[in-house]
């Protein structure tokens, strides 16, 4: 499926009614396997014993994926325990709700939606339901598919540790390896009818870090939020590729730490107006408009494939033949929205050309409400203040400066804007230089992220800073709820004490 086709991407618990497209969904999956598929009465009973632990992705409202689940008490298996014993002869009745495990019982792709990392999904959602649900671990039998061309030559072990060192590739064992899991043992006779893995399997396991052994005492997990900042090196690029390879580095390297956000900065593909620097500068930047679009595409998809929401920056790109600085929030569920630069600085205009947008909203994501403002737009207090009374926790803001006293009226002013908002606020900007492109010659950034001031966040207001001037990422988890008792008992209330009966604040 082309990434301009997928309107939607959700993940969602399996109903019933799914059934039927479900079976379907199976029989292509597994097509070394008839009849590999469950019945319908036995998607009911575990729909009713454990509906949390049945989840389908969904693509434009059609069956992508699944993972199936149960909770088992592990201690009451022996670590050799085949499919049919783990599932009570398929029966679920091993399903305990006072279990420690969860059990991953099944988790296909249809074909036709292989090479988005859908299978990750459902895998990170295993991974988060199991550290709320606080269980010790997930476990399951890993089918090795590819073990039928080998077993003349290699035991199962050999197999499994070349597989390891990459000398065989294993595509079902490659990716759960890659997913943190860690294969424990190999079972003998695991899945009857399974004759491409020699009806062997992995036991995979993955442990919850996270895991507190049950007690008496009162406790409660805050929603925590993790945000990963991009301090982007100002470098020459050949062309887009060589660019995008850079982002992809980025992003692959803020998913493995399962972040939930990447900010990129303004203009950050600035490096690509090396190729126009023939031109007279305000034709060079509608030049680099006409990468705008692909750029988009590219992190649209890489939303998908990495799981998690990023915020473009901001570009140029041409509408109506008006010249605009906008960027694109593109969620990890496929869908996207454009928001634009407000206030356009003096030196944009008289050497771009650039227009001021008209577009101020806070955004919904899966992490809450957001709000992002590019650049010189953090220096008026009005747009932040509106944006909170629309329900903004976390602004993002995405800034180009080449001096420091320049970066110092942004930071300055994006820590005022968490004070009085009662938000989080986070920077990120680019460092370095570009010594053969007109009108940008030097940067000058450090990446922060921001909190209010109060007993509950640092002193000083400052979750996490990075480098100054250096290449890096900078990644920090903000407690959203910390926010809610921030408005409530904080020793100021900077939303609540507002004086309305003398003033007022309203978009037009």
């Amino acid at each position: 499926m082309k990434i301009t086709e997928i309107e939607n991407i959700e993940l969602k618990f399996l109903d019933l009614d799914d059934y039927i497209e479900l079976k379907e969904a199976m029989t292509l999956a597994y097509t070394t396997m008839p009849n590999a598929f469950w019945k319908e009465h036995q998607i009911e009973t575990l729909i009713n014993k454990f509906p949390e632990g049945q989840v389908v992705i969904k693509i434009n409202g059609q069956i992508a994926g699944c993972a199936l689940s149960i909770i088992v008490d592990y201690d009451q298996f022996e670590a050799s325990a085949t499919y049919k014993e783990i599932t009570g002869n398929y029966t679920l009745s091993t399903h305990s709700k006072d279990g420690d495990v969860l059990y991953g019982i099944d988790v296909f792709i249809k074909p036709e939606f292989r090479g988005l990392r859908l299978g990750r999904r459902l895998y990170d959602y295993r991974k988060e339901l199991c550290e709320r649900l606080n269980l010790r671990g997930i476990a399951f039998g890993g089918r090795i598919p590819n073990y039928h061309k080998y077993a003349d030559t290699l035991t199962p072990k050999d197999y499994i540790n070349k597989v390891k060192v990459k000398e065989i590739n294993d595509p079902v064992l490659n990716f759960q390896l890659s997913n943190d899991f860690h294969a424990s043992k190999v079972i003998k006779g695991y899945l009857e009818g399974d004759a491409a893995s020699g009806e062997y399997a992995v036991l995979m396991e993955w442990d919850n870090v996270y895991y507190v052994k049950p007690s008496k005492k009162a406790s409660f997990k805050k929603y925590i939020v993790r945000l990963g900042l991009v301090q982007w090196q100002m470098r020459p690029y050949k062309n887009l590729d060589e660019l995008m390879h850079q982002v992809e580095f980025f992003i692959e390297s803020l998913s493995g730490y399962r972040s939930d956000f990447a900010l990129f900065p303004e203009f950050f593909n600035a490096p690509l107006l090396a190729e126009y620097n023939h031109l007279s500068e305000p034709d060079a930047i509608r030049e680099l408009a006409k990468h705008t679009a692909p750029i988009i595409e590219r992190l649209a998809r890489l939303a998908i494939s990495y799981n998690i929401n990023i915020i473009s920056g901001s570009m140029p790109e041409l509408i109506d033949g008006h010249l605009h600085n906008a960027g694109y929030l593109l969620r990890r569920d496929g869908t996207m929205e454009r928001y634009e630069k407000l206030h356009i600085t003096p030196n944009e205009v008289k050497v771009w050309g650039l227009q001021g947008g008209k577009q101020l909203k806070a955004f919904d994501t899966d992490c809450g409400k957001i709000g992002i403002l590019v650049c010189y737009d953090s220096e008026f207090p009005e747009l932040g203040r509106i944006l909170a009374d629309e329900g903004m926790n976390i602004l993002f803001v995405p800034f180009l400066t080449d001096t420091q006293n320049g970066y110092s009226r942004v930071r300055n002013c994006a820590q005022a804007r968490a004070i009085e908002n009662e938000c989080y606020v986070a920077i990120a900007g680019s460092v370095g230089n570009l010594p053969k492109v007109n009108n940008m010659d030097i940067q000058y950034a450090q990446s922060m992220v921001f909190t209010p001031c109060d007993f509950a966040f640092p002193a000083n207001g400052i979750k996490a800073e990075a480098t100054p001037n250096t290449e890096m990422i900078l990644i920090a988890d903000v407690d959203i709820d910390l926010l809610r008792e921030l408005n409530q008992f904080g020793a100021v209330r900077n939303l609540k004490d507002r004086r309305k009966d003398l003033f007022e604040l309203r978009k037009k």
